[in-house]
């Protein structure tokens, strides 16, 4: 599985000290997170931590919220900090990926729509094979300009909706376990881009 790696994308304090953050689904969320990542510890799966970052507000440094929120278990694994809405350019997270020949992620974290979903785009342009786990994502309810609100979970099925076939095979935590021997026994692709030094944050 080491062609494999989970991606935790913005699970970060920042979340809690925003307008529009809601709890309501926080408790499922943090189960199906943790859960994932314990299952790709045991088939020993890289674990990447991506970390968000703008000038102002709770995403800032100054604002010491640009931490991973407290109940991600211990991370010794490396850490990127972004700029934009996708993991994965202009991070590092990229070449860091094709330097280890990863051609497989596995996307979870936070928001659904925004960080998680543009990366699984951005990903699959990139030539990765992406596996989009709904349940160990969170997002928050949001209103259209026309007024029309949109429930949190309306949003994840629209995600669900887009990415499905084109970007990413949506799955659960139970059918990624179970897709796991086959997917260790497939072909590796062959990396796309030159390699280029990676920058982490330790």
């Amino acid at each position: 599985m080491s062609a494999s790696a989970l991606l935790v994308i913005d699970v970060q304090h920042s979340f809690l000290h925003m307008p529009y953050f809601d709890a309501s689904d926080l408790p499922r969320y943090q189960a199906k997170q943790v859960e994932l990542i314990t299952a790709c510890q045991r088939q020993h799966i890289p674990i990447i931590q991506i970390l968000h970052v703008e000038q102002t507000g709770p995403f800032s440094k100054a604002s010491g919220w640009v931490k991973p929120m407290d109940f991600l278990p211990p991370h010794h694994g490396p850490v990127f900090e972004k700029t934009v809405h996708n993991a994965l350019l202009g991070s590092g997270l990229h070449e860091f990926l094709q330097q280890r020949h990863i051609q497989h992620l596995i996307i979870s974290g936070i928001r659904t729509e925004q960080c998680c979903e543009t990366t699984a785009r951005v990903g699959s342009d990139l030539g990765y094979s992406i596996d989009f786990v709904t349940e160990a994502t969170l997002t928050f309810a949001m209103q259209h300009a026309n007024g029309q609100c949109f429930s949190a979970s309306e949003i994840k099925t629209r995600t669900e909706l887009v990415l499905s076939g084109r970007f990413a095979r949506i799955c659960t935590i139970n059918q990624l376990v179970a897709s796991w021997p086959a997917l260790a026994h497939a072909p590796r692709a062959p990396a796309k881009t030159k390699l280029v030094n990676a920058s982490i944050q330790a």
